[in-house]
């Protein structure tokens, strides 16, 4: 800890300093392309940047007929979106879990991961200026949850005079209706914005066996406010809030009872951002963020008596300042700030909070025109587990004016999150319990003193602490653009170990098992994406994106070389050794993903088309022959197209009518794919003031 807060002296002593002696910045005057910020915390153009990234603009999404990230998010080349057990929508990205990507609002996190996954559908697409998606371990600037990369979502941001109002109503099949009010002004030296969502659905059932809807009716409003203050050139002011509250019944049907519930979602946050140009060389940022997402669930019987309760209330509250320094062929970017968190909810015995301090450091040097070099770390120091030291290196060759090559290594981290260190829970019907791993042993102990227990495993050990998930990720890309033809490509490499997962210790004198969290497995994803974009000219624009993916579980390849890994033929009943080569590997994964989009305009008639077709192959969700594996003779989910389409006609720039369909055949798969609903026509009208 003195070690940490000397660093921190350190950085505050060099950003005081150093802010005396920077010579001139031969950078500045460079005009930007297509910019980035996320992935360097500053300004960078993407074609040189050396990470794999990509941008989603405004346009793309206005022209597409989306009204929510997580619609958006899943139209890129290797983001697939994925639903966890509840039915909420997360991204998988290079392989790797939703958990382990952070989504972030104008630079700042979103909170709400119940069970892992963040909800992207709680966010609208109205008001977004930008996408920002960065892949690959990120934690060199981020920390935890960035292990995968980073998805930012830019909103709007007035940059001339004007005063202005859009406003647009989507209806949209399962009596799907959104509704937008944008409001945009800038007047010298003040701006801002105020934008609201109205979005309901009734929801839809692929499965009319059964008495409950797949998806419930449900409803939500989002009010985003944000305001901007010039007090000169060289200080700014940004204030920011955003309010989401989002209600939905519910049916449930147990042991032929019939249930009745309704949960409530609400979500707020704040930032406050001042940004300081101290001189031509040197930048600040001051940023202070706070945010709460709270949820309250109830379920009743037949009678209206309560037959279960749960709540989830989550804080985040982060300081964090930041400084560029723009020194001669090159940028250096500080930070530090500090985490308080806190959780409460259902199955915790109190309040669980986590404290936390970083900081870190970024070189970003260009030597030469051909070369960009990129380096950094982060150093955080936590509460709850050993400190991590995050780096990372990355570089940008530049062979001539249209071809350039990229590569980085990276560290990236996960941290425990407050389920698997502080989870309680014994399910009250079957009888079987999970806890978490600070809590495990206390818990173990009066089960035991009860005379609940019959056995604890062997070996169990809770005198460590829980370990962070970490990983190593590697990639290795291209990036050629000439006229009208751009491609790009990247082959990556993630290594995970420590992965947190559960594991059996001890089983009760009902025959049921007890559960806690450990650090059990290594896995590993490798593959390749590419991306190509042609216009043939202005009106006619086409894109085809693929990525092949290949993850699996180490400690599984290596039960299969000692013979340890059986599965049962379904018509003898007889068992049988499988080979390496059975092994499909993780989850939830396809091997192959490919998308192919058209873009036509009709410039006489200001009309678009706009067509998308995606394709994923076969992947597995489902053990079902119960050997702990994903192995070529389990059931798979058959491989699928989705095609959407949408057309655009504008009439004299105030007003934009557009009609289409996702899932335009009406592709279903009622028993394993909850989440596609079937075919969705929808209208929509715009109107800019």
């Amino acid at each position: 800890m003195k070690k940490f807060l000397f660093f921190i002296q350190f950085l505050i002593s060099v950003n005081v300093t150093y802010s005396q002696e920077i010579e001139t910045d031969s950078l500045q005057s460079k005009v930007l392309d297509e910019v980035i910020v996320t992935a360097t915390r500053t300004e960078r153009s993407l074609s040189s940047l050396p990470l794999p990234s990509a941008i989603i603009t405004a346009d793309a999404i206005s022209k597409a007929g989306v009204t929510r990230l997580s619609d958006i998010i899943a139209e890129q080349t290797g983001l697939i979106t994925i639903p966890d057990f509840g039915g909420t929508e997360g991204i998988q990205m290079q392989g790797l879990d939703a958990a382990y990507t952070l989504i972030l609002l104008d630079g700042v996190p979103l909170i709400g991961r119940s069970a892992g996954t963040l909800d992207l559908s709680r966010v609208s697409v109205g008001n977004i200026s930008s996408i920002e998606i960065v892949k690959g371990a990120s934690s060199s600037l981020y920390g935890s949850d960035a292990l995968a990369g980073v998805i930012n979502i830019i909103t709007k941001k007035p940059k001339e005079d004007v005063l202005s109002a859009t406003s647009a109503y989507r209806y949209a099949t399962f009596e799907t209706q959104d509704a937008n009010l944008d409001l945009v002004w800038k007047k010298k030296a003040f701006s801002g914005s105020v934008f609201t969502n109205y979005f309901a659905t009734a929801g839809y059932d692929l499965n009319e066996a059964i008495p409950e809807k797949t998806v419930e009716p449900y409803q939500n409003v989002t009010v985003q406010p944000k305001f901007y203050y010039d007090f000169s050139k060289r200080l700014q002011l940004v204030l920011g809030t955003r309010f989401y509250h989002q209600e939905q019944d519910y049916k449930a049907t147990i042991d032929s009872e019939s249930f009745k519930g309704l949960s409530k979602i609400k979500e707020w946050d704040t930032q406050v951002k001042v940004s300081h140009k101290w001189n031509a060389f040197i930048d600040s940022e001051y940023e202070l963020y706070a945010t709460n997402y709270k949820t309250d669930e109830f379920l009743n019987d037949s009678q209206g008596f309560a037959f279960e309760n749960s709540f989830y209330n989550q804080w985040l509250f982060r300081p964090e300042i930041r400084t560029t320094f723009s020194l001669p062929k090159s940028k250096i970017t500080t930070g530090l700030g500090l985490n308080h968190e806190a959780l409460d909810r259902t199955y915790f015995a109190s309040v669980a909070i986590f404290n936390s301090q970083y900081a870190f450091l970024q070189y970003d040097y260009t030597p030469t025109k051909k070369w960009n070099i990129l380096a950094g770390f982060r150093l955080d120091n936590h509460n709850q587990y050993q400190s991590q030291w995050s780096p990372k290196i990355a570089a940008n060759y530049k062979l001539n004016t249209h071809l350039s090559l990229k590569s980085s290594i990276g560290y990236g981290y996960k941290a425990p999150d407050f389920r698997q260190l502080y989870f309680d829970f014994t399910n009250s019907a079957i009888g079987y319990a999970v806890f978490g791993y600070n809590v495990a042993e206390e818990r173990l102990d009066a089960l035991d003193n009860q005379g609940q227990i019959l056995f604890r495993t062997n070996g169990t050990d809770f005198s460590s602490e829980l370990k962070p998930e970490s990983s190593i990720n590697i990639n290795l890309g291209s990036f050629y653009e000439k006229n009208d033809f751009k491609w790009d490509t990247n082959v990556f490499y993630n290594a995970i170990s420590n992965l947190i997962d559960t594991k059996v210790i001890a089983q009760k004198t009902n025959g049921q098992n007890v559960f806690s969290y450990f650090n059990i497995d290594e896995i590993f994803t490798y593959g390749f994406e590419n991306n190509f974009h042609y216009s043939f000219h202005s009106n006619l624009k086409f894109s085809l994106g693929y990525q092949y993916l290949i993850a699996k579980d180490r400690s599984v390849l290596r039960d299969l070389d000692s013979g340890n890994v059986f599965a049962r033929d379904a018509n003898t009943l007889e068992s049988f050794q499988l080979k390496k080569t059975d092994y499909f590997g993780l989850f939830n994964r396809s091997k192959h993903t490919a998308n192919f989009k058209v873009l036509y305009t009709i410039s006489k008639l200001k009309t678009t088309f706009n067509l998308r077709v995606f394709y994923r192959s076969k992947y597995g969700i489902v053990d079902s022959n119960n050997n702990q594996i994903l192995d070529q003779y389990d059931a798979f989910v058959k491989e699928y197209f989705l095609t959407n389409l949408s057309i655009t006609k504008t009439f004299k720039q105030k007003m934009s009518v557009q009609i289409g369909s996702n899932n335009l055949f009406n592709f279903k798969n009622p028993n394993q794919i909850s989440t596609l609903s079937g075919r969705q026509l929808f209208a929509r009208m715009q109107f800019n003031l």
